[in-house]
């Protein structure tokens, strides 16, 4: 339960750092628009003193001045050393800014990275149990929203115990990547498919009726039994799985719920093999 915990927890600092990284990145930019106002007053300012000292007689509230020649090469010394200094301060903040933007960059790309492995399952590559709670009720918002068809099937290894006592741990590794390789072939790129527990598979199927559904979990039997002919094993995988569609409005831990009673009433029928 603590471990559990602890996941949960990460999940929102995780999108809590992203959002601040994001944020100061915006703040970044507006730095950025404000040395380039800087850049272009000064310019301005600039441009303004050199064409009064180029000209020798400046008119300014009805009297004449005159500029002395001789101080003409000690007032461009100290405007184009003025200059300098003052590229010289805005390229180091530049820097410093563009250094800032790239850290911040790094940290958000590895923090959506690490958001992203955290929701998926290592030995199947499949999301994980975590990744349901994020974005199931995505999907659901979704089909209240535009009044889609959605359809939820779990799928349930049969015997799989008893492939671990006889074969070991290792075995059912395999056994399990194995078939998370099917569902995967099996299910259009637009389903989701989560690794749910130890054996256990979750499928959420947008735009997809109740019967609609036949035809994968028909395409999924005929992989299996392929799988158990190639394969050569001296047992056979099988699975049962339950299947039921989401009724807009409704509270979606209720089709979960039926969805493992139909599954479970499946196994509950099965003859033992081993």
């Amino acid at each position: 339960m603590s471990e559990t915990r602890d996941e949960w927890t990460t999940q929102p600092s995780m999108l809590m750092r992203a959002e601040e990284i994001q944020e100061q990145i915006q703040q970044i930019s507006g730095r950025d628009l404000q040395l380039w106002s800087i850049v272009i007053l000064v310019v301005l300012v600039l441009t303004a003193g050199l064409l009064a000292l180029t000209i020798p007689n400046l008119v300014w509230a009805q009297k004449v001045l005159h500029v002395e020649q001789g101080y003409l090469p000690q007032l461009f010394f100290g405007l184009i050393s003025l200059v300098l200094l003052f590229n010289i301060y805005l390229l180091g903040q530049k820097l410093t800014l563009n250094a800032t933007r790239r850290a911040l960059i790094s940290e958000l790309v590895l923090n959506e990275r690490l958001e992203s492995l955290s929701l998926i399952d290592p030995l199947t590559q499949l999301l994980n149990r975590r990744a349901v709670n994020v974005l199931i009720p995505r999907e659901v918002a979704r089909a209240n929203r535009l009044g889609g068809s959605l359809t939820f099937m779990t799928v349930d290894i049969n015997r799989f115990r008893s492939i671990n006592q006889n074969f070991g741990n290792a075995e059912g590794d395999i056994v399990l990547s194995g078939f998370a390789k099917i569902l995967k072939a099996v299910f259009r790129g637009g389903d989701l498919v989560f690794r749910h527990g130890g054996d256990e598979f979750l499928i959420l199927m947008p735009d997809t009726t109740e019967q609609q559904s036949e035809y994968p979990v028909e395409r999924l039997l005929k992989e299996v039994e392929q799988w158990n002919l190639s394969s050569k094993k001296s047992y056979e995988v099988s699975f049962s799985w339950g299947v039921a569609a989401y009724i807009t409005g409704t509270d979606y831990a209720e089709v979960l719920r039926v969805v493992d009673r139909k599954m479970y009433q499946k196994k509950h029928n099965l003859t033992p093999v081993f």
